[in-house]
């Protein structure tokens, strides 16, 4: 099946990004000479340039996926990832991070690119549960990149980046050969420069009803959830004083429960719920778990929460499902660099928001001290993102079961 091609790709490619995520600041600070907390505000200056590449890039890329195929998309962006990886392994300044970040963020096509494939081959009422199995693929590559990356910290913090632009080109070749090109010439549609960046990519979807609110939503939604990657390690290196190997299989721990919840509970909460009840209820989950890690004492704690925190993932394919189904199958690939774009934009807007709320709380002499504090402002991200849902259900018909 073309969906099992494209889901294990996601899987290996999972694995190259989860594998450097626990060996970040010990990077940073290996390159910069800085404290753990400055180390954190360099963290989210290199997230948010790969966030507002990502941003500036995606439409483009979805544009080109719409004219020229996905598969041609997709593998030129997993051959320079695997370039990136290797920049930062050898990177001995943060401006060579920097450059790494930037080259990073304008390639990385390979998750708004299949989710495209994947609405190619979905029916309509099967969208958002086969983007919840994207989503799987992607939490199920975390079970094994985090805890990979934390063993093999051991042998230095530039090994885990070779690892990952191996894993990268093997993934590069194994597309080339066992992946199918979904765009025919019955949908493929011509590529248009004004419609290739964010601005024209939203003037033009957003002409489709329902769907200009639902995009602010996706965006809130993505600025309050891109908490956990913002500062997780930072966090619980400053709270509870885990070494890298702890935040590896915290991270593990997560995708694991993570890829469940996408890839077998959502599909029952979707039949019984729908995409709109889905939505509220991912959002609220959220909430609540935000709430609780901001509070939370002890480290075995916030292990505890991570079934609450990873079953609030449902809302985000929930809601893709519901944008999908109101774009023709000529611009799926417009809509999903769209929404790729607006990823980007939270996650260039939630590092430098989240990295600098946590310095301001966990710097030496702060006060208040309360390194929870991201996790406090992104539950009210949140808890905006459920009310203006709300307020869009009368418009969003399709949202209706």
């Amino acid at each position: 099946m073309p969906i099992f091609f494209i889901l294990v790709t996601l899987v290996i490619d999972a694995i190259g990004f989860g594998l450097i995520m626990p060996m970040m600041p010990a990077l940073i600070r290996d390159v910069s000479g800085a404290d753990l907390a400055h180390a954190a505000i360099w963290g989210g200056v290199l997230a948010t340039v790969f966030g507002l590449m990502q941003f500036l890039f995606s439409p483009l890329l979805g544009n080109l996926s719409d004219r020229f195929g996905r598969k041609v998309v997709l593998l030129t962006s997993l051959a320079i990832l695997a370039v990136d990886y290797l920049i930062m392994a050898v990177a001995g300044s943060i401006w060579l991070l920097f450059l790494g970040r930037i080259i990073g963020g304008i390639t990385s096509a390979s998750h708004s690119t299949a989710n495209a494939y994947v609405a190619d081959i979905s029916a309509p009422e099967d969208k958002a549960a086969n983007f919840g199995m994207v989503g799987a693929a992607f939490g199920f590559g975390f079970v094994f990149g985090p805890s990979l990356g934390g063993l093999l910290s051991t042998f230095g913090p530039r090994v885990p980046f070779y690892v990952a632009a191996a894993l990268a080109g093997a993934n590069f070749f194994f597309g080339l050969f066992v992946l199918p090109e979904t765009v025919t010439d019955k949908i493929r549609r011509p590529f248009e420069w004004r419609r290739a960046n964010p601005l024209g990519a939203f003037k033009a979807i957003g002409k489709l009803p329902g769907l200009q609110g639902l995009m602010v939503v996706f965006l809130i939604y993505e600025i309050s959830f891109f908490v956990y990657p913002s500062i997780w390690a930072y966090f619980t290196l400053e709270k509870f004083a885990w070494d890298e190997r702890m935040v590896g299989l915290s991270l593990t721990v997560f995708g694991l429960s993570m890829a469940f919840m996408q890839g077998v509970a959502i599909r029952p909460i979707l039949r019984k719920l729908g995409e709109a009840k889905t939505t509220m209820l991912g959002m609220g989950l959220n909430v609540l778990s935000f709430l609780l890690l901001a509070i939370a004492p002890s480290g075995w704690m916030i292990i505890a929460l991570t079934p609450l925190s990873s079953l609030g993932i449902i809302a985000s394919p929930a809601i893709m499902g519901i944008m999908s189904r109101a774009a023709s199958d000529d611009q799926q690939g417009e809509l999903q660099g769209l929404t790729t774009s607006l990823a980007a934009l939270g996650m260039l807007m939630s590092p430098i928001v989240m990295t600098q709320t946590f310095f301001f709380f966990s710097h030496e002499g702060a006060s208040p001290y309360f390194p929870g504090a991201p996790f406090l402002f992104a539950a009210v991200l949140m808890a905006a993102a459920m009310i203006l849902f709300a307020a869009t259900q009368p418009k969003t018909s399709v949202a209706a079961e």
